[in-house]
């Protein structure tokens, strides 16, 4: 399950689970690029990996605006001469219902979440298929599947990807293998942000949430980045479109 000496990009790569994954690609011998809005934080991260001897180097990337995935991509091809991975991974979130989202929380979360992955798979995509193969991780989310109380937009961005896997793995079948990964409760900035106005702290919060997750924690970053370096690899050469579901079990729960 190696992807060492291959040519990894990560968007949303500074926090969260897109950090996780940067640290472990790297640890993995990956050459990787990290892509974030989070200009201090990716400057940090790139001199403490390339301080261990990693291969990792830090871009400033708005996957929301085209010419920043464009100066992305190029940028990749000079330093590397190719692309074998990408993980699409940024992402933000919103809370509401469809009665309380605005102009603005449209525009950051469907630029973002959706045409983010559509820039990056439009300009990505043509570099695979020069090369012949290259794979494309999406990251989802468990919201795909389950009708979250206040985040039907959220909900909504996330269901476009997986959509979109699809239809990229069948219009460029044979160069691109295409899979999601979908995570459900990761402890991340993200998931703390979101216990945000409760009533309880969110060490009692999360305390509580254990206790629902089948396999009785949260999950982890690197959780994630395990999951994503098999996909990666080319032990995974048989998985094309569709998503692996990683939320320690929370799917099977019954309502009550």
């Amino acid at each position: 399950m190696s992807i060492e000496g291959k040519t990894v990009i990560v968007t949303g790569g500074t926090s969260g689970i897109g950090e996780g994954c940067v640290r472990h690609f790297a640890e993995l011998g990956a050459k990787v690029v990290a892509a974030s809005n989070q200009e201090e934080a990716g400057r940090k991260l790139e001199q403490e990996l390339q301080a261990q001897g990693r291969d990792m180097r830090f871009l400033f990337c708005d996957v929301s605006q085209e010419q920043s995935v464009q100066e992305l991509v190029a940028r990749t091809l000079e330093w590397h001469d190719r692309i074998d991975c990408l993980h699409s991974n940024a992402g933000v979130w919103r809370q509401g219902r469809v009665t309380d989202f605005t102009d603005e929380d449209w525009d950051l979360l469907m630029g973002v979440n959706v045409k983010g992955n559509f820039y990056l798979a439009k300009h990505v995509v043509p570099v695979m298929e020069r090369q012949g193969h290259g794979v494309i991780v999406i990251t989802t989310s468990v919201a795909v599947h389950v009708g979250f109380p206040a985040h039907a937009l959220y909900c909504a961005s996330k269901a476009a990807l997986d959509a979109l896997i699809r239809c990229l793995t069948t219009d460029h079948a044979g160069s691109v293998r295409v899979v999601g990964i979908c995570p459900g409760t990761i402890d991340t900035p993200m998931l703390a942000a979101s216990c945000a106005g409760w009533d309880q702290p969110k060490e009692v919060i999360y305390a509580e949430v254990e206790q629902k997750i089948p396999v009785r924690r949260l999950g982890q970053p690197l959780d994630v980045a395990k999951a994503a370096a098999f996909l990666m690899s080319d032990d995974a050469s048989y998985i094309s479109g569709t998503s692996l579901v990683l939320d320690g079990g929370t799917l099977v729960l019954p309502p009550w």
